[in-house]
């Protein structure tokens, strides 16, 4: 379908999907259109049984610069809680399939907020990572302050929290908030190829890992083993288990049908 502030494309050969937010002049800056037109893309993908990890990438000067301000400057207290517009990320969060950034450039409170929201970060050089809103006058409203925090630690995540600084991809690899660094004109490939291995495993296996792994960090230990100990049984009904199983014994590539 047609969008206005998004690109999408399928990597069939891959088995991926591929969302560029494309708001060059305002530098990817996110309002509520973006997100809902993410929204309906990765809806889309997610229904298609052809793709098997999506690549959420801006452009090299900025993944996503910050929140659209001018949507915001002029609300009251009300008209937010009415508009409720954070809540619609939660449908992001709900996405079954790995989702990847792709981030170069400026990755700034609302842009920070939602690489964070995908499950793995590839970074070129040139990335900067931050929670400026303090200099705003408010605070992050999409999950900064709580994943930042689970990412990096309290002390790294107040100091840019209350200051506002900004994060080099060195200093966000060294503190574990992203996986990988490669030189600016590699990080879309690198992401893709990440993506394309990712999606070459049994589906039904990395949808149930991928939840797993966010038990761990979003709940307490005996909670997210007893989410693991029932997504590990639960994947022996399905044939791809059966599928892997019998390939390793049999020492042949296993062919995966997604079931």
């Amino acid at each position: 379908m047609s969008y206005q502030y998004i690109l999408t494309e399928s990597l069939s050969d891959r088995r991926v999907g591929l969302i560029r937010i494309n708001r060059p002049k305002e530098l990817n800056a996110l309002n509520r259109s973006v997100i809902e037109e993410i929204i309906t893309a990765l809806q889309g993908f997610e229904a298609d049984a052809a793709i098997g990890a999506v690549v959420l990438t801006g452009n090299e000067r900025a993944f996503a610069a910050g929140a659209d301000i001018k949507e915001m400057a002029e609300a009251t207290a009300v008209d937010m809680n009415n508009r409720d517009q954070f809540s619609r990320w939660d449908v992001i969060k709900r996405f079954k399939k790995p989702l990847i950034a792709a981030v170069s450039g400026f990755a700034l409170g609302g842009g920070c907020e939602l690489a964070m929201l995908c499950d793995l970060i590839v970074a070129s050089d040139t990335a900067q990572f931050g929670q400026p809103e303090i200099k705003l006058g408010v605070i992050p409203g999409a999950g900064g302050t709580q994943r930042l925090t689970r990412a990096v630690g309290k002390a790294l995540a107040m100091e840019l929290i209350l200051t506002g600084r900004f994060m080099t991809a060195e200093e966000a690899h060294a503190h574990g908030l992203i996986n990988r660094i490669v030189p600016q004109e590699l990080y879309l490939d690198e992401a893709l190829k990440l993506a394309s291995t990712i999606a070459a495993m049994p589906p039904v296996a990395v949808q149930l890992a991928k939840e797993s792994v966010l038990q761990a960090h979003e709940t307490h230990l005996q909670q997210g083993l007893l989410v693991e100990r029932k997504n590990f049984y639960l994947l022996f009904a399905t044939e791809d288990q059966k599928e892997g199983m019998s390939a390793f014994i049999e020492k042949r590539n296993p062919q995966w049908k997604g079931r």
